[in-house]
């Protein structure tokens, strides 16, 4: 026996779940009478009526009964084949979240070397302030900058962020040498503001009096709200940073920025590499997260004595 034509079947199927052919009409989005005349066809392909049709609603013939659990069946096993083929292209997919300032400044430059490590896998970074909703979102890791607490999570410390200031040497070389401390009353001071949003962040009103300086008003200058923008901002001579080592490190070794003053004050944060525990479990994760602590590694490794005292990996 020639089996019927497949669209035929899907309306049945349809139909037969909603016993409505406006609602299944609906769902396979197509038009009530198209939906009609592939019932038609179907039934006349068998030779018998699979529906009784009445004024408001339709019902299964004893013919239809018959039918219908096999091919419900049969979709229903169609349906869970193509499943597992997208499931099988999303395990060579990796969506990694983190703060846009962590991607610009140090995860995004170094993503090429994991995809030269790992060529089998397709690393989609998502750089956003929002917190991470890993199962509606999709996201399968993050790197979070914060406390450290976040319930429910697998958590481990890459890094805690010490703050220091940094000058660009063209800016310094036209406004004069910083010696002392208080010879940053003849700069613009720079704020980051982005560890505002975590609450009880260290600013230039306690870095200033840690260093004693007393001539220098701390709450005076320009304020940025991602760590990124104000670091591009000192490098290019708006003024003086008290900027997050890790972020800056990059630009600190390229010279494009200086720390005057070895004296680095804690920001009371780090940064973390988190994901649900289930999710810890997944090959193209732990890939991921051994990379990551490597990179890790290789700056400790490649730091200098100044800078590396300050970068701790836990």
């Amino acid at each position: 026996m020639i089996l019927p034509p497949l669209n035929a079947l899907r309306a049945f199927e349809a139909a037969s779940r909603h016993l409505s052919f406006q609602l299944a009409a609906e769902e396979l989005h197509v038009t009530p009478s198209a939906l009609s005349y592939q019932i038609k066809s179907l039934e006349e392909h068998l030779g018998m009526a699979v529906f009784v049709r009445g004024n408001r609603q339709v019902s299964l013939t004893r013919e239809g009964e018959l039918i219908r659990p096999a091919i419900a069946e049969a979709f229903r096993l169609l349906k869970e084949s193509v499943a597992a083929l997208e499931r099988e292209e999303d395990n060579n997919i990796i969506v990694v979240s983190c703060g846009p300032s962590h991607a610009a400044k140090w995860l995004a430059p170094r993503l090429y070397r994991f995809s030269d490590e790992h060529p089998e896998l397709e690393l989609r970074l998502s750089a956003t302030l929002a917190l991470t909703n890993f199962e509606r979102d999709g996201v399968d890791a993050a790197l979070r900058f914060g406390g450290g607490i976040y319930p429910d999570l697998h958590v481990e410390k890459m890094f805690d962020e010490f703050l220091v200031p940094m000058v660009a040497p063209s800016l310094m070389e036209k406004v004069g040498q910083l010696d002392h401390p208080d010879d940053l009353a003849n700069y613009t001071l720079l704020h980051d503001d982005s560890m505002t949003l975590i609450g009880n962040s260290v600013g230039w009103l306690e870095w200033l009096e840690q260093a004693g300086a007393s001539k220098v008003n701390g709450e005076k200058g320009l304020r940025f709200n991602h760590a990124d923008h104000v670091l591009d901002a000192a490098i290019n001579e708006a003024g003086v940073v008290l900027g997050r080592t890790v972020l800056g490190r990059k630009d600190i070794a390229n010279n494009r920025l200086i720390t005057p003053f070895d004296l680095p004050v804690s920001s009371g944060f780090g940064s973390y590499f988190v994901c649900p525990p289930e999710n810890l479990k997944k090959n193209k994760v732990q890939k991921f997260r051994n990379w990551l602590f490597k990179e890790l590694d290789l700056d400790c490794a490649h730091s200098d004595s100044g800078q590396g005292k300050h970068f701790q990996n836990d």
